[in-house]
């Protein structure tokens, strides 16, 4: 088997812990032999961890595709807006692309990506992880053996969880659409992608509604800081007080702002890092919560709901069909299919996966380095042109939504996204 020798540009939480630990697992099959990362701690705490030399290691992500580096992809993990320019630069020099979701916030970026890819004839896969799952893919199995005939309609609710919505999407990288995306592009992209993999039929049109309705101002309390830590009349009452959480239950997360991860390194990045401010004094503007609504060509319909005040983080689904239906529960791994005829039920507890997204995050990279030791012009099972599609309804369902509902007839839309027309 081929060793595929990769760059990484971009080595935060997903770059770095996400898809990069499959070169240490499997050495046989991948070899990073450069990073780019402009955050010092981040750059040395990789090199150190994947053995690469300060000669292999760059603070941008231009002056390492300039030096030419022997490689065979590039894996690309940087911050939503900052996608389009180094996915292009490394398919022009290159190499094959893996690239986080979202492509980008902007259509005409996601459209340009896909034809930038088959112009260089190279492979560009979106790391669409839900596919790659066991959960999804027996639910998929399960669709296409006919087990529940046609289907009607699909449920899918997205639990985000309370507290992993104020890290993330509160206090943390993805608060704000104007500097990273919307929540329902940035989050929920791969709702929208797994709807269009189990349906398997063009959307016809699509609406959206949803808001910012608790994380702000107006909610915070009376004479309270900036910051939780310098002194909130309601630290006892507050779930959100970034001590109590970050020093106790979100000991965890806060290994993803800081690198010194005592007791004392933790305060000090909570004094001096947007996670130690007030969730109601932050500066994000993206919904807590949105419910999206689309009709298929052929009548069948889903709805999709996705809540920040949530108990635990995980995605149900609920698939009714002409002959049975299916539910599921993504972070148990159990799947139920009743059978309307014989009145049987079915219940599949499928195992725990080690990695990242039910399995998701291992899998993805096993399958991008299959598809580019064997490339021959295919497309791969979540590739741009693919991903493409589930885009541009996440992008339709924000125009609807900033539209106060507004339907939206896919088709008009998506020509007015290839025509490269403003959008949204």
């Amino acid at each position: 088997m081929k060793k595929v020798k990769a760059v990484l540009i971009g080595a935060g939480d997903r770059g770095a812990k996400a898809y990069a630990p499959y070169s240490i697992n499997f050495p046989h099959e991948l070899e990073f032999v450069a990073i780019a990362e402009p955050v010092q701690e981040r750059r040395k705490s990789f090199a150190k961890e994947f053995s690469l030399s300060d000669t292999q290691c760059y603070t941008s992500w231009e002056e390492m595709l300039d030096h030419n580096i022997k490689a065979d992809v590039a894996l690309i993990c940087t911050l939503d807006r900052e996608h389009y320019l180094p996915t292009v630069r490394a398919i022009e020099k290159g190499y094959h692309v893996l690239l986080e979701k979202p492509m980008s916030p902007d259509p005409k970026e996601c459209i340009s990506m896909v034809e930038v890819a088959k112009k260089h004839n190279k492979l560009l896969t979106i790391c669409h992880v839900l596919r790659y799952t066991p959960f999804w893919q027996n639910i998929k199995s399960i669709i296409d053996e006919g087990k529940i005939g046609d289907i009607v309609s699909i449920q899918l609710n997205e639990n985000v969880e309370v507290m992993h919505m104020s890290h993330s999407f509160v206090r943390g990288n993805w608060n704000n659409s104007d500097i990273s995306s919307p929540m329902i592009l940035q989050k929920s992209c791969h709702d929208m992608d797994i709807l269009m993999y189990l349906m398997n039929q063009k959307c016809k049109q699509i609406s959206s509604f949803g808001s910012l309705m608790h994380f702000k101002e107006e909610n915070a309390p009376k004479d309270g800081p900036l910051r939780c830590l310098d002194g909130c009349p309601i630290e006892n009452e507050c779930v959100f007080h970034a001590g109590k959480y970050y020093l106790g239950d979100g000991r965890g997360w806060a290994k993803k702002f800081t690198t010194d991860h005592s007791r004392a390194g933790i305060i000090h990045a909570l004094n001096t890092t947007p996670y130690g401010k007030c969730v109601y004094r932050s500066d994000n503007n993206v919904v807590d919560h949105q419910v999206v609504n689309l009709e298929f060509e052929n009548g069948a319909t889903a709805t999709f709901s996705m809540c920040g005040f949530t108990r635990e983080q995980t995605r149900i689904v609920q698939i009714m069909g002409t002959k049975g239906e299916i539910r599921g529960k993504m972070d148990d791994n159990t799947i139920s299919v009743f059978d309307f005829l014989t009145k049987n039920e079915t219940v599949t507890h499928l195992a725990e996966q080690a990695s990242g997204h039910g399995g998701g995050d291992e899998a993805i990279v096993r399958d991008f380095l299959q598809e580019v030791r064997n490339y021959q012009g295919e497309e791969s099972k979540t590739s741009a042109v693919v991903s493409l599609e589930s885009h541009l309804l996440a992008f339709a369902a924000e125009l609807s939504r900033l539209q106060d509902g507004k339907v939206i007839q896919i088709a008009n839309f998506s020509n007015e996204a290839l025509n490269g027309e403003g959008v949204v």
